[in-house]
């Protein structure tokens, strides 16, 4: 970084925690409402602030990092999905989901539940969402910034510290990040996401644009190279623009094409069928009964301001894949031995190991035997005669890959020691590398500070939900006639706690085995939202569905999901979370049949919200809905 770059980075940090500070002040902590004033900025913000902040709070590395790399893989647009199904979904939770938490003045999700069903399903929700909301994505949040700093920053040192250390980038964010939070409260972060939501979305757009440039400048030989479908005339790419090279590289049919929404039903991430049912699962959880999202919208002023706020965000979210995702696809384009050699790098321990002729079994993946042929035919042999298995050497990298796939789960089983799994490219690289192509004149510090931003914004507002959980849900409960300012301290002392924990959990999830950490995420998302979810929809749809409703849905998806993932690994995480919510809603129907209640339950009634709905709000909220299916014409 230039001298300016540093200035640049330095004044926005310090202008946003001013900013926020200074709008959070007087917040009245030992008052009656301090627990309002802290965890839901006293229920007073407005439309624009809800809408930024959701962005701030949901965008982070692990877009930038997870998705961009899920797009530089085979993926490409289809990973947008999450993006583009968020908008019409953030449509329907402002909407439907909306109106009744704001009437009910809940502070959490888990706390609707002890209204509707009962005290244990409250219980359950609130430790099953705070002990994952920390080791999750707090943790994975955590791990893709530092990720950021390994990669940018490598052969860095500041004040004796290695910045190319995983570990020494986790500790940077995560305790900048909980200071952040810690101070301010949802107030403070709302403000302070008002201007990173803004620089998270200009700092995405620069890298596109540096990225449309460089790819439009760079060599057609060697660009011919990474094309999905090989034997690419150079000659082509050279006469073609910037757009028409990502169609030429990037486009054919499917499965190797990238630019398509739609994927083989044999997709092990984001089959087609997904998208009927399996998708909208995690986006419904996420976006309208996930505490750290839903507390922006908690904190409305009004009934409208907030669903204002939520479908802005929703047109924000139409967005966000021109930030992230094309340019993650056009990163392997200009990036491919980088990746290559980063991959490498994390090989080099079990490839050490293999050479030393340990006894262990190796793990590898399809694009390490293609570029690896030797080493992975003689790591399938090793691995046939370690498990006494018949030697299958295959037909081709995805044929060795298979089979050592059916080795790998054998050796498991029967508890044998599996290496971390070896890989063609690091895919998690691919947007830090774009890095590389801003100029030092101030434009690096912007993007750079804005993808800060986008750490600090998300990790805030998962700490404060986190211990807003903590504090409204398990330690009043514990702690009968707790005062106000008793617990916004509860609330601060478990923010240090949990951040620690992430800091100490974010480090492992740079194993090769985890397949990324926006599919960790997902996927580990599986064994609560499912369940979550279906009682959700009985609560809010069937009226007279049992309170035992609630208990039996928690308790029964994560058996059924881990079921699922031991029986049946070849079926995708969003096809076993879609089975699972099916299941569950059809248990739950059987018991309403059996025991319905004899009256609707009676939820409390904030008799101080407005609950007017403006008729243009609506009408927005139909045009980003005509808006994203759109979107999902043109790349069909």
């Amino acid at each position: 970084m230039s001298a300016i770059d540093i200035v640049v980075f330095v004044a926005f940090v310090a202008t946003v925690i001013g900013v926020g500070l200074y709008k959070s002040r007087g917040e009245a902590i030992h008052s009656e409402h301090g627990a309002s004033d802290y965890f839901l900025a006293g229920r007073g913000l407005s439309w624009w602030l809800i809408g930024f902040s959701l962005i701030a709070a949901n965008i982070s590395t692990e877009q930038f990092v997870g998705m961009s790399g899920q797009a530089a893989n085979w993926l490409g647009v289809a990973i947008a999905s999450y993006e583009w199904m968020a908008a019409i979904t953030l449509v329907v939770v402002a909407f439907v989901f909306l109106p009744t938490f704001l009437r009910s003045g809940i502070y959490t999700m888990p706390e609707f539940l002890e209204y509707r069903f009962n005290g244990f399903a409250r219980t359950i929700m609130a430790v099953s969402t705070m002990v994952i909301l920390v080791g999750v994505p707090t943790a994975s949040v955590i791990y893709s910034g530092a990720k950021v700093i390994s990669v940018y920053f490598a052969g860095l040192t500041l004040l004796g510290l290695d910045l190319g250390n995983i570990a020494v980038g986790c500790w940077i964010i995560g305790i900048l990040s909980a200071v952040y939070v810690f101070a301010g409260g949802l107030k403070a972060c709302a403000w302070a996401d008002l201007l990173q939501g803004t620089a998270l979305i200009a700092g995405g757009a620069v890298v596109m644009v540096m990225a449309l440039r460089a790819l439009g400048a760079a060599d057609p030989a060697t660009l011919a190279q990474t094309a999905v479908t090989p034997g690419l005339d150079p000659a082509r790419l050279a006469a073609a623009d910037a757009w028409e090279r990502i169609q030429l590289l990037n486009g054919g049919a499917l499965p190797a094409g990238k630019l398509h929404m739609v994927r083989p039903a044999a997709d092990p991430s984001i089959p087609w069928t997904a998208l009927v049912v399996g998708l909208w699962i995690p986006n419904f959880f996420y976006w309208g009964l996930n505490q750290y999202i839903t507390q922006r919208t908690l904190g409305a002023r009004t009934l409208n301001e907030g669903q204002r706020g939520v479908v802005f965000a929703a047109f924000l979210k139409l967005l966000i894949p021109f930030i992230v995702v094309f340019p993650g696809i056009m990163a392997f384009n200009l990036f491919n031995a980088d990746m290559r050699q980063l991959g490498a790098e994390k090989n080099r321990p079990a490839l050490e190991a293999f050479a030393r002729g340990e006894a262990i079994v190796y793990a590898f993946d399809e694009q390490f035997a293609a570029l690896n042929p030797g080493t992975a035919r003689d790591m399938l042999a090793a691995n046939a005669a370690a498990l006494g298995a018949a030697p299958d050497a295959g037909a081709g990298p995805a044929a060795m890959a298979a089979a050592n796939d059916r080795l790998v789960a054998a050796a498991q089983a029967a508890g044998r020691t599996v290496s971390s799994r070896l890989i063609g490219y690091d895919y998690d690289a691919a947007f830090p590398l774009l890095l590389k192509l801003l100029p030092r004149n101030g434009l690096l510090g912007f993007v750079l500070v804005a993808l800060f931003g986008a750490v600090v914004s998300s990790l805030a507002a998962m700490l404060n939900a986190a211990s807003t959980i903590a504090s409204m849900d398990i330690y009043r409960k514990i702690r009968k006639g707790a005062t106000q300012y008793e617990l916004v301290t509860a609330g601060r002392v478990f923010i240090v706690i949990f951040v620690l924990i992430a800091i100490l959990v974010a480090p492992q999830l740079g194993r090769p085995e985890f397949g990324g950490i926006f599919t960790f995420i997902q996927e580990f998302q599986g064994f609560i939202s499912p369940g979550i979810l279906a009682i959700f929809v009985f609560g809010l749809l069937v009226h007279r569905a049992p309170r035992v409703c609630g208990t039996v849905g928690l308790l029964l998806n994560p058996v059924l999901y881990g079921s699922l993932k031991m029986l049946a690994p070849q079926i995708a995480f969003l096809d076993r979370m879609a089975i699972c919510f099916a299941a569950v809603l059809a248990v739950l129907g059987v018991i309403t049949l059996v025991r319905p209640m004899p009256r609707p339950v009676d939820l409390p009634v904030n008799a101080s919200m407005d609950m007017r709905v403006d008729r243009g709000t609506k009408v927005f909220g139909g045009v980003v809905v005509a808006l994203t299916l759109l979107l999902y014409v043109a790349f069909w």
